[in-house]
């Protein structure tokens, strides 16, 4: 069997799922691949805030990645209200906005200061009436941010019913094969089904590359340079129990102590997913390391907050890159076109929308669709993908898979120790 189509995107996170709806759109016909669960590894782990730049301008500076970020909350508010394409008020909201509070350190006072500089999310304060309960002995004012905070499972499974028909499973276990032509280019790739008992050989005009992490080893067997990607690790804590909703930032002078976002798992329990500074320091430790120290910081961050009978555990998560000097965080999505071939990373959640607009242009420019325009915009073919071929699943959040859960500690180092 074989399938010709104008563009193959590989890896099904919201990175290549907004890249096809936006191809789709504008006229191409397309089709994307994942060899496991729609969202698997990054987007599905993701705690679903889209940023306004706020965190990016603590120190007082509008810098270049709050200049990138800030128009997002805005162009998401529209597609989740369903006044912009693509539409997306399917997707579950979990609050309309993060709470932005400080601990009692000198740094911290100072750093609540400064970051309204340029920004269309600025943020509000929080009357000591409006107050959750939770936030109630936190120092200072409270404040609110007009960022909304979106559950990444509905998101995927939003565009996964938006396009379905463009959606194939291919075996985690067989890798693609792809022909290439003298110069390079990619001439047909083919795939084969996860129970390994069908092949399909796509033949694309363009080849995009959104599989994040996974877009090393594709780059590999597609014989292009290395070096053009990396990755920055977290390590998330997990809290599981009978929680309040809170979704926000603790922030520390210029940094964000602890960003808590919250949803609810199969079983009814409220969950916390707590990232942020805590996370990015826990790389360089054990989970039981971190969870001695999420511990104490929760504690600390909110105050008075009683954490007994609660749960909790820790998971890995890489953040794929484009390659910058220095390793340090890109500003901007990235896009590097090699042939006809496609890499993409969006360098965060939020910057989903604005990657694929830049893979819609650089397909447009490029030779393959110069002289044959695309068809009028909203009526894209669709191609015909083999019957009964599968379609992926959207994947398992953090929680839901199988984690090492311990109990709280007040003093989680006598607990370490005592153990």
């Amino acid at each position: 069997m074989q399938l010709c189509t104008d563009v193959v995107i590989f890896g099904g996170g919201v990175a290549g799922l907004w890249a096809l709806d936006q191809l789709t759109e504008a006229g191409y016909s397309a089709v994307l691949l994942e060899s496991r669960g729609l969202g698997a590894g990054q987007s599905i782990a993701a705690q679903g805030i889209i940023h306004g730049g706020l965190k990016y301008s603590l120190q007082g500076m509008l810098t270049a990645s709050a200049a990138e970020i800030r128009e997002m909350p805005h162009l998401w508010k529209s597609c989740l209200e369903g006044r912009q394409l693509p539409d997306l008020s399917a997707v579950k909201v979990r609050s309309p906005f993060c709470y932005l509070w400080r601990t009692d350190s000198m740094r911290s006072r100072l750093g609540m200061v400064g970051a309204r500089i340029g920004l269309r999310v600025a943020p509000q304060s929080v009357s000591p009436a409006e107050l959750p309960d939770v936030l109630r002995q936190c120092p200072g004012s409270v404040a609110r941010l007009a960022e909304p905070v979106i559950d990444p499972g509905s998101l995927l499974e939003t565009f996964r019913q938006r396009h379905q028909s463009r959606l194939l499973q291919i075996s985690p276990d067989v890798a693609p094969e792809f022909e290439l032509n003298g110069t390079g280019d990619v001439r047909s790739i083919r795939i084969t089904s996860p129970d390994e008992r069908q092949t399909l050989r796509l033949l694309p005009q363009m080849t995009v590359l959104t599989a994040g992490a996974g877009n090393a080893g594709l780059r590999s067997l597609l014989r292009l340079p290395g070096q053009k990607m990396q990755t920055r690790p977290l390590h998330m804590v997990l809290v599981r129990g009978d929680l309040p909703e809170l979704n926000g930032h603790c922030v520390d002078g210029a940094r964000t102590r602890a960003t808590i976002t919250a949803d609810v798992d199969q079983a009814g329990r409220r969950v916390w997913q707590v990232g942020g500074q805590l996370a990015e320091e826990g790389v360089q430790q054990t989970p039981e390391q971190l969870l001695s120290h999420a511990m104490q910081e929760l504690q600390e961050v909110l105050p008075g907050f009683d954490l007994s009978g609660t749960e909790w555990a820790t998971y890995r998560v890489d953040r794929a890159e484009q390659a910058t000097r220095g390793g340090l965080r890109p500003e901007s999505p990235g896009v590097l076109t090699e042939g006809n071939v496609l890499s993409c990373w969006p360098a965060k959640l939020a910057l989903a929308p604005q990657l694929a607009t830049m893979i819609v242009q650089a397909v447009g420019q490029h030779a393959a669709f110069r002289t044959t325009a695309p068809l009028a915009r909203g009526l894209a073919q669709t191609p015909a993908t083999p019957e009964g071929w599968p379609v992926p699943d959207v994947a398992a959040p953090p929680w839901e898979r199988n984690q090492d859960w311990v109990p709280f500690s007040s003093r989680p180092g006598e607990r370490r120790a005592a153990a």
